[in-house]
């Protein structure tokens, strides 16, 4: 493997990482408040460095797109109704993806954890249970959603990636099994002697936040995945690849401990 140093909304850096590669994977992301400013930007870079190499591209993508919950497991082809800024701006990404000139493949990832995610909603709770305090849950702790380790993500990705009839289409890909806060916080007291309690935060609590931490602003518009989650319908890969990459939450809570306890705390 060779890392390259550069600026990702530098086109000139973008472009002369990319010259030796065969795929090009977009997993870049933006803290919520930079969305606007970034995003288009550096998708755009990536875009014309693709061109100029002939490249393919894989887009690392969320569920914002879909809007709110649907009443059933979204499929592929469930249509596109984002009622948020954020959920916009994804769909514009999509958009412009399509009408360039290289192959692409947008995968639709949920809620990720794992090592060196700390961007996610449990890196805090996670990271709160290593210190053995207690910890904060964003949502509602009955509520069932997704959580797919990131590395069932990138094989996940990978494995679409290695074909050729896979490119210039959308593929879901779901985590194991929904999982509530209430079933997390009994896993962490069974399986790693976690002795604290669980915190709600609510809208209220986030909006309030949001007065002086511009994230949590930005995240408020982003609670209904909380409330009424969105849950993803991964039958195209399982009938064109096979099983979808399935780490259990106790395998990989325990890698993503080890991960802050060793780097974090």
């Amino acid at each position: 493997m060779t890392i390259v140093v550069g600026d990702a909304l530098n086109s000139e850096d973008v472009t002369q990482a990319v010259s030796g590669v065969d795929i090009i994977f977009h997993a870049v992301s933006f803290p919520y408040e930079e969305w606007e400013e970034k995003h288009l930007t550096c998708l755009d870079t990536v875009i014309q460095a693709a061109e100029i190499h002939h490249k393919k591209l894989v887009f690392t993508d969320n569920i914002y797109v879909y809007g709110k919950n649907q009443g059933e497991k979204v499929t592929e082809n469930s249509p596109k109704m984002p009622h948020t800024k954020k959920g916009n701006i994804r769909l514009m990404m999509e958009n412009r993806i399509k009408k360039s000139n290289i192959p692409w493949l947008i995968g639709h990832l949920p809620d990720s954890y794992g090592p060196n995610a700390e961007n996610t909603i449990l890196y805090e709770t996670l990271k709160n249970v290593c210190l053995n305090k207690v910890a904060n849950y964003v949502g509602d702790k009955k509520i069932k959603r997704e959580f797919l380790y990131t590395r069932d993500g990138a094989k996940a990705l990978v494995e679409l990636a290695l074909r050729e009839d896979t490119f210039n289409q959308h593929w879901n890909i779901p985590s194991s099994f929904p999982i509530s806060g209430e079933e997390i916080h009994q896993l962490l007291q069974k399986e790693f002697g976690y002795t604290k309690s669980f915190r709600m935060v609510n809208k209220s609590m986030i909006r309030m936040m949001g007065i002086f931490h511009p994230f949590m602003k930005e995240m408020v518009e982003m609670m209904y995945l909380n409330e009424n989650p969105i849950l993803l319908n991964g039958v195209k890969y399982e009938q064109t690849i096979g099983p979808v990459p399935n780490t259990a939450y106790n395998v990989g809570i325990a890698e993503t401990l080890n991960w802050i306890k060793n780097n974090k705390v």
